[in-house]
């Protein structure tokens, strides 16, 4: 990681407030003094957009009354509404009853003033608007206003069933690489680390979880150090299916480097090569011990990076001299070179280009970060020539938040969603194209990433899925590992769409990227065989891999792509 350390630490004072506020109603009703509450109030209720099975919902206080420094607003779903994801206040949920309460940029309420904030939440059969409010603790006197929620909008036009031309051919006879998945990180320095239900939310295959099939870890230079995350690694292993281990060093211990420091770069001495190699076995064998299998070990995380935080410089060449000669050493795992910033070939070409170094790893390893401004996010012919899988093991970006970090806590904020959209998806499809096997994001738990870290400053629920999880998951999720991705052509009215397709697990599956401002209906898809099962799963700025409808004839299903959205499609012989 090429970033200040500081920037993504978790501030744990901060979550253990947040989760004392997991009171109920009741219990937050009784707290309150009765005379706490203004001398009346209302509140207008509107829902905003709804979608099958989700809406999202504005909420406003007008303050009729004296000045609240601190407020809470109660109130019930009388048909079984759940709320998912909140922004501008800290809200919570127990049976029916909900509580949402004033946050720091969302806090007093002047004599006659307003409040105001939003979420997100899910329904079945009906979605009507609550119609009593209480602001702490006193029911409002000032009347509510609510909003009638909008009739159902389906979710896209009827699709007819498909005939004739496709619009998007799969041939499943021109395969290319093997997926062995997509995955993030957890927190390299310090105590943080992700629970076990937090896990279970980032490699579940369930209702609400992300899927993913690849865990990276950090290999402190500190022995001590190394059993923080063990309960997360064996989560992932138990209650994943598939789930792979990287695990990456950002330095040798210091006594260990010519500048005799954990950080600001610094060379291995070369009378430590088998020192370096043991300690990393160690490592792993530590790791087996309790129960965690570490199946990719890097040499060095960032060999070109040198910054005031753990790190340690390699050129190619010792790089190469290391595996080569030391590599056997470290057993049980298949080691991976180089991880450099921007999958800078020198780092890689010289231990491809030696028979012994060659063959004593499993895999090239690259960040993304000017990998794309370089010309190399596409294939590496010589790792192809060797048969050695390269995945993108590290990429952060969250410019989006440039004008105020809370935003990430709104789930259908626009610039969060676009950068997603533009800039993250569309890297993986073409990490996909480049025939690159596996995708790593940085921190899985973090307020930009795919679950929120619940520091409050940032607007996001800790444990909670984001929207960047709900989209990453589109691949995550259905590209599962040993999935081989095949060959496709499309028609000119499938020319907006960025299409990657892949058979395994006995199914075809397509993940489709629609930048575009305009949907794609009724496209056509084409597969070998029949079809006789379809599902469809879309994640836009107002839906979370949400189930849409898909039409089956034969061979041939007919789907309807959103603007700005990204689907998958999977198919079942």
């Amino acid at each position: 990681m090429r970033r200040v350390r500081s920037r993504f630490r978790v501030n744990a004072a901060l979550v253990s407030a947040s989760t004392v506020l997991l009171a109920s109603t009741a219990v937050a009703a009784a707290a309150i003094p009765a005379g706490a509450a203004a001398a009346g109030c209302s509140v207008n209720y509107a829902v905003s957009s709804q979608w099958p099975g989700g809406f999202g919902a504005n909420v406003t206080i007008t303050n009729l009354g004296d000045p609240l420094t601190s407020w809470t607003l109660t109130w019930s779903f009388g048909a079984g509404q759940t709320v998912t994801q909140s922004w501008n206040t800290t809200l919570t949920q127990n049976g029916a009853a909900v509580t949402a309460r004033n946050v720091s940029y969302n806090g007093s309420i002047p004599t006659n003033g307003t409040a105001s904030f939003g979420f997100n939440g899910s329904w079945n059969s009906s979605n009507p608007a609550p119609t009593t409010f209480a602001l702490n603790g006193v029911t409002c006197t000032g009347g509510v206003t609510p909003t009638t929620p909008p009739t159902t909008t389906p979710p896209s036009p009827t699709t007819p069933p498909p005939t004739g031309p496709a619009d998007i051919t799969v041939n499943t006879a021109t395969r290319h690489q093997t997926i062995d998945g997509f995955g993030a990180a957890t927190s390299i320095w310090g105590s943080g680390t992700w629970s076990t239900a937090e896990t279970q939310t980032l490699v579940g295959l369930g209702p609400n979880q992300l899927g993913l099939s690849i865990v990276r870890t950090g290999i402190s230079p500190e022995s001590g150090e190394w059993p923080v995350h063990v309960n997360a690694l064996r989560t992932a292993k138990s209650y994943g299916s598939d789930v792979k281990i990287l695990a990456s060093p950002w330095t040798a211990p210091a006594a260990w480097k010519t500048n005799n420091s954990r950080t600001n770069g610094g060379k291995l001495r070369t009378d430590y090569y088998d020192d370096y190699a043991n300690h990393l076995n160690s490592y792993v064998q530590s790791m087996r011990n309790q129960g965690v299998t570490i199946d990719v070990t890097s040499v060095q995380n960032e060999p070109d990076w040198h910054p005031d935080y753990d790190s340690m410089d390699w050129s190619g060449t010792e790089l190469r001299n290391f595996v080569r000669d030391h590599g056997t050493r470290v057993q049980n795992t298949r080691l991976m070179v180089a991880e450099a910033v921007n999958l800078n070939y020198t780092y890689t070409d010289p231990t491809l280009n030696d028979a012994t170094a060659r063959n004593n790893i499993g895999y090239i390893g690259g960040h993304l970060y000017g990998t794309e401004a370089s010309g190399r996010l596409r294939s590496y012919p010589l790792a192809d020539q060797h048969n050695k899988p390269v995945w993108m093991t590290e990429w952060n970006l969250h410019e989006a938040d440039g004008n105020g970090s809370n935003i990430w806590g709104n789930p259908s904020n626009q610039t969060v969603w676009n950068e997603t959209l533009d800039d993250i998806m569309r890297t993986v499809h073409r990490s996909m194209e480049a025939n690159w096997s596996a995708y790593v994001w940085w921190y899985g738990k973090r307020y930009y990433s795919f679950i929120g870290d619940g520091e409050s400053a940032f607007g996001t629920t800790a444990g909670a899925p984001l929207k960047r999880g709900y989209a990453f998951s589109q691949y995550a999720k259905y590209v599962r590992p040993g999935y081989q991705r095949v060959a496709l052509t499309k028609s000119s009215k499938a020319t907006p769409l960025e299409v990657t397709a892949y058979t395994g697990g006995g199914k075809t599956t397509l993940v489709i990227l629609n930048r575009s401002t305009s949907a794609v209906n009724n496209a056509v898809i084409q597969v070998p065989q029949n079809v006789s099962r379809a599902e469809h799963y879309l994640t836009s700025q107002n839906a979370n891999a949400a189930s849409q409808p898909v039409t089956v004839n034969g061979g041939q299903v007919s789907v309807n792509v959103g603007a700005r959205s990204i689907s998958t499609v999977v198919l079942t012989p």
